[in-house]
């Protein structure tokens, strides 16, 4: 946000510090000035003079000299330029005097141009005569400024006078950083309160008087809303006998300091009015206005409309339109059309004020691609009061400038507003809430230069419209801080008992699987949450399958990331194949990554994010390396035991015979396997590979890092070894699951020690052998209790047609 001071000034004539002083009261009091340069820096020695006479150089046919008044001398000037003729009133540059730039304009922001007396071609010259841009600014800002040539002055200027002060120049502008809360100090009004506020200094606001006709203006136009919930107010007035040209310099000179072209004196009004109260309003031509009246609408999609700016526009039915008896007329809040714009023939307008839905216009302005000053404004949603008040002044000025008479009347359709938010006033829990001893009175007069009102009946202050960010104590104890000053407030120790932080639980879990992870040599990857439907394909996954459900981004960067994840494995299988195509060799790679599960689509609630631990490698190793990595896992976070894997995973993507579903007490918590080749073609990996994948969601409540200490044992074990022979289909998880099932307490350990598949064996089935250790905490075990034991495993291994090998 700039703001010149010679504005501020105007609404705080009081005011008389200096500029860095300024700046850094300011910043003290909340408004954060980010800098400010002076209008008039490195012009020096600058008056108003007036050619007398002109005559031709001698020996330079492309020079003239000119005999200049400058009020307390007259002195000779030799000059190149061609616009000038004698009487002209020009600014000059005396001997020993300083300009901002160069004849092209090209600026030299350290030290200037100093001007110094000499000859040209043997004449001598005491000065210079300028132009615009060697005074630092350009005709964008002084349009009635030459192309080429030296600026011309009016017939009324004063020879002698100071030519910078004459030009406006003699201002600075200040540059804030006003966050979003702030709407109001996006404006003129806003700072010079905060100025005001920060200096203890009366604020002035502009009396706005407005002369009417007899003419009413709902006689010209009528306004109806139809979409209130973009657009909760729409202000609207009218101006007869429009006359159209520059606006005064006093509205150029301010516009031009705050980086404003003036253009004419209607389009000036409305971009004054916008600078000063932070209200963006527009002007239509209201011959163009079909039907006499204002539809504010949403636009239907596919609908396409010309701006201001001769460009076509494509709209779709989240954009707000203003529209008249037949067509639109304007993008809301963010541009006029090009078939409604003001014109020199215009001879009556139709002055807009309005209040649209904040975030709507930041997004229908991205969709456009038209961000403009006013949807900057609009985008931060404004004060609904302010609309009125703007329209007010902008008819106050088509008075004061003589350029149009205005109708009686607002026509106007809204919303109802919403009452003055009240807070209760607690100095008390002010106090205590800044570690300060401000007295009530001290904290009334702050509020009271904030133009907070306190109502002593109900001990409550009145919230002022314009001030949108004050909802709670603790925003006005934030006023109190920052106007009694930062600096008085002293250190205090925390009332609280300090607290230490730690990890969550699921936090924690993370990290043991991040150190396990990398205890088994694997590295990290990360990969984006966005990715393409076409992994969908490469996974094998059938058109029916419900990882195919996933979340469509609304304005993706592109096809490759144009979906949210719901399966975890192309960033590993993808990272995994550009290893192997760089030739690298025994690649392990993990991560733990988010997908994003929709409850239904489209989407009415945000999606169930999960956290998987992601597991995958290929060269050395194999199935049983990767599910002793999930194993280590498992073990660490107490969940070793109950664990089970069921082959007929039935995940397309992996080998339909090296693949497991995994199981904790019955609850499904990931799956591991070797890579289906064909998949291993698609990523263009040319070698076995393997992953894993844990859901920590159903990981997490099961996990227990509790550890109970058991001492040595005092009494033997004593082992048993078993062969058997077992038909192929029988795994050897249903075979433990068995033993341990039949082998009660007594039982401590089970261990398969062989396997054997050949021509001895019957064809359909296979040998295991397993070692068995029992073992009481109380006793030595006898050898009938252990038979016991055994004799209970046997027949519950018979039930699944297993027989002892002999």
């Amino acid at each position: 946000m700039d703001a010149n001071l010679s504005w501020i000034k105007a609404y705080v004539p009081d005011l008389n510090a200096g500029d860095q002083e300024i700046l850094d009261a300011l910043t003290l009091s909340g408004t954060k000035g980010e800098g400010f340069h002076r209008l008039d820096k490195n012009l020096e020695k600058i008056v108003v003079g007036q050619i007398d006479k002109i005559e031709p150089h001698p020996d330079a046919d492309k020079l003239v000299i000119c005999q200049v008044n400058i009020g307390s001398e007259k002195i000779q000037i030799v000059t190149g330029a061609k616009n000038m003729k004698e009487g002209d009133k020009v600014p000059v540059v005396l001997d020993g005097g300083r300009v901002a730039g160069g004849h092209d304009g090209s600026p030299n922001p350290e030290e200037g141009i100093k001007i110094k007396a000499g000859k040209l071609r043997g004449i001598p010259s005491q000065g210079m005569m300028c132009s615009i841009e060697e005074l630092g600014s350009s005709k964008d800002f002084y349009p009635e400024a030459p192309e080429d040539g030296l600026y011309i002055f009016p017939e009324d200027t004063e020879v002698g006078a100071d030519a910078v002060e004459v030009l406006g120049l003699h201002d600075t502008v200040f540059e804030f950083e006003v966050t979003s809360n702030r709407v109001d100090c996006y404006s003129i009004l806003g700072i010079a309160r905060e100025a005001a506020a920060t200096f203890k200094l009366p604020f002035k606001a502009p009396e706005v008087k407005v002369e009417e006709t007899a003419e009413k203006a709902s006689d010209y136009i009528s306004v109806e809303i139809k979409d209130a919930d973009l657009c909760s107010r729409y202000c609207a007035r009218v101006c007869t006998d429009i006359k159209v040209g520059p606006s005064p310099e006093w509205m150029q000179r301010r516009l031009a300091a705050n980086g404003v072209r003036p253009i004419n004196n209607i389009v000036d009004i409305t971009n004054y009015v916008m600078l000063e109260y932070g209200q963006p309003m527009h002007a239509f031509d209201l011959s163009t206005i079909a039907g006499n009246k204002i539809v504010v609408k949403r636009a239907k999609d596919g609908e396409k409309f010309v701006t201001l700016d001769g460009q076509e526009r494509n709209l779709d039915s989240e954009v707000i339109m203003i529209c008249d008896g037949e067509k639109e007329v304007a993008i809301g809040g963010i541009m006029g059309g090009e078939n409604s714009m003001i014109t020199e023939g215009a001879k009556t307008v139709l002055f807009e004020a309005a209040t649209f839905n904040g975030p709507n216009i930041r997004k229908s302005a991205k969709r456009i691609g038209l961000r403009t000053d006013a949807s900057g404004f609009f985008e931060k949603g404004l004060d609904p009061n302010n609309a009125e008040d703007a329209i007010n002044r902008a008819c106050q000025l088509v008075n004061e400038l003589g350029c149009g008479k205005v109708t009686s009347g607002i026509v106007e359709a809204k919303s109802p507003i919403k009452p003055l938010n009240r807070i209760v006033f607690e100095p008390d829990r002010i106090n205590a809430l800044l570690g300060t001893d401000i007295d009530r009175q001290t904290m009334l007069e702050i509020f009271e230069r904030e133009e907070l009102v306190y109502d002593e009946a109900s001990n409550e202050i009145i919230i002022p419209s314009f001030r949108q960010d004050l909802i709670g104590m603790c925003d006005i104890a934030e006023e109190v801080a920052r106007f009694y000053g930062y600096d008085k407030i002293p250190s205090t120790l925390p009332k609280n008992a300090p607290t230490t932080g730690k990890l969550t639980f699921k936090m924690t879990v993370e990290k043991t699987a991040r150190e396990v992870a990398q205890f088994c040599g694997f590295s990290q990857a990360y990969g984006y949450s966005f990715e393409s439907p076409k992994v969908f394909d490469k996974l094998l996954l059938a058109e029916d399958a419900p990882e195919r459900n996933a979340i469509k981004i609304s304005n993706p960067l592109g096809e490759d990331f144009s979906i949210m994840r719901t399966i975890p494995l192309n960033v590993i299988l993808t990272s995994l194949a550009t290893n192997y195509k760089r030739r690298n060799k025994d690649v392990k790679l993990y991560e733990i990554a988010n997908i994003y599960i929709a409850k239904e689509l489209p989407l009415k609630e945000l999606p169930d994010e999960r956290s998987q631990f992601v597991l995958g490698f290929y060269g050395e190793g194999d199935f049983f390396t990767m599910k002793g990595a999930v194993e280590e896992f498992l073990g660490q976070i107490g969940m070793a035991d109950d664990l089970e894997y069921n082959a007929k995973a039935g995940k397309p993507f992996l080998h339909p015979g090296r693949q497991a579903l995994i199981s904790f007490k019955g609850n499904a918590i990931g799956y591991l396997g070797e890579v289906h080749p064909e998949v291993l073609d698609n990523y263009g990996i040319g070698t076995r590979a393997y992953i894993a994948v844990l859901d920590l969601p159903a990981i997490v409540p099961f996990a227990n890092y509790n550890r109970v200490y058991t001492g040595i044992a005092k009494f033997p074990a004593v082992t048993r070894d078993i062969s058997m022979v077992v038909p192929s289909e029988v795994t050897a998880g249903d075979i433990e699951k068995m033993i341990k099932q039949r082998g009660g307490k007594k039982l401590e350990k089970l261990e398969l020690f062989d396997i054997y598949e050949g021509s001895q064996i019957e064809k359909g089935f296979k040998s295991m052998a397993y070692s068995l250790a029992f073992r009481d905490k109380e006793k030595t075990l006898a050898d009938d209790e252990v038979n016991a034991a055994m004799k209970k495993i046997l027949n519950g291994l018979e039930s699944l047609n297993i027989s002892l090998r002999s």
